[in-house]
């Protein structure tokens, strides 16, 4: 990331302001314990159930489904210093060779990139504080260059469940919310009563800025902050014991960060203390456009041994 860019200038402001601060001021004691127990990997999956997916069943009335992923390709915007890139080969036909009397032919494809690149969900082993992870795993007990050996996302289970979306655009009354807007309690609150909906224990959470009207367009500002969650609004959302919170940017906390909040101290809130799971980039603005605000959210996410991340494409069906 270049020097000169307003983020790196942030991230580096925050970066500093944390570094006088020495181990033992995060070492709370049991902070990083899981209320799972000592083996648990997979935080706040472990409130997904039968009788939730059941539940959220019952909140599909038409059947219309939403794609809540998109495209990812090589020009997909993506924190620095993330590539994405494709090749397709035909091996062993180099020549116009076929196989067989029936003369077969096929194509292969190969991923060169970042896995956190596009629509995604940040598995429990991405973001950790002082090289500790969820549930105490620490940096280098756990993360090898072969893959991680805890807290990878092929433990992550099956998501079936209630999902609701927020639209803060209508909130703020503008088409895109801008970079710097944080929203917290009182926002989320306010805007789930005027859209008539309760937070439960067990929903999938989606935010809705606009923020995806700049991809492609205007990729720098995209990337160069983002409006978004703050602290106060983590914290709230993870007394609800809610499994993921999501919404339709990048990093999914708001940039410029918060007065006296660390660096992606959002995802540090979420991911390391509470085990709940983060979906950047999501497809939000059919589900607005249609005030479809609550569905059944579904979610298997590519079972890669020892991954921290998975581009995804959730289903939410009404």
């Amino acid at each position: 990331m270049p020097s000169h860019t307003p983020l790196f200038r942030w991230l580096l402001a925050a970066a500093l302001g944390l570094a006088a601060l020495t181990p033992q001021a995060w070492a709370q004691s049991d902070w990083c314990k899981s209320k799972w127990g000592p083996n648990d990997e997979i935080g706040a999956a472990n409130l997904l159930t039968p009788a939730l997916a059941a539940e959220a069943a019952k909140l599909v009335k038409t059947g219309k489904t939403y794609a809540l992923g998109f495209e990812t390709n090589a020009q997909t915007p993506a924190y620095a210093p993330r590539t994405w890139g494709v090749t397709i080969v035909q091996p062993g036909q180099a020549g116009g060779i076929s196989l067989g009397g029936t003369k077969t032919t096929y194509n292969d494809d190969i991923y060169m990139g970042w896995v956190g690149t596009g629509s995604q969900i940040d598995g429990l082993g991405h973001i950790g504080i002082d090289n500790v992870y969820y549930n105490c795993n620490k940096n280098s007990d756990f993360a090898q260059a072969n893959g991680l050996k805890k807290l990878g996302v092929e433990k992550i289970p099956p998501f079936v469940t209630r999902g609701i979306v927020l639209d803060m655009t209508a909130y703020y009354g503008t088409d895109m919310v801008k970079e710097g807007v944080a929203f917290n309690r009182k926002e989320i609150d306010e805007q789930a009563k005027r859209q008539g909906i309760e937070i439960k224990k067990g929903d999938v959470v989606l935010f809705h800025t606009g923020w995806q009207a700049l991809e492609g367009k205007d990729n720098k500002r995209f990337l160069a902050g983002e409006p978004g969650l703050g602290k106060e609004g983590a914290l709230y959302l993870a007394s609800k014991e809610v499994i993921a919170v999501g919404a339709d940017q990048w990093a999914l906390e708001v940039i410029p960060f918060e007065k006296d909040v660390g660096v992606f101290e959002i995802h540090q809130i979420l991911l390391t203390r509470n085990g709940i799971y983060i979906l950047e980039n999501m497809n939000t603005g059919p589900l607005v456009k249609d005030k479809a605000y609550e569905f059944m959210f579904v979610l298997g996410a590519s079972r890669i041994t020892g991954g921290v991340q998975a581009i995804i494409n959730p289903v939410a069906i009404r």
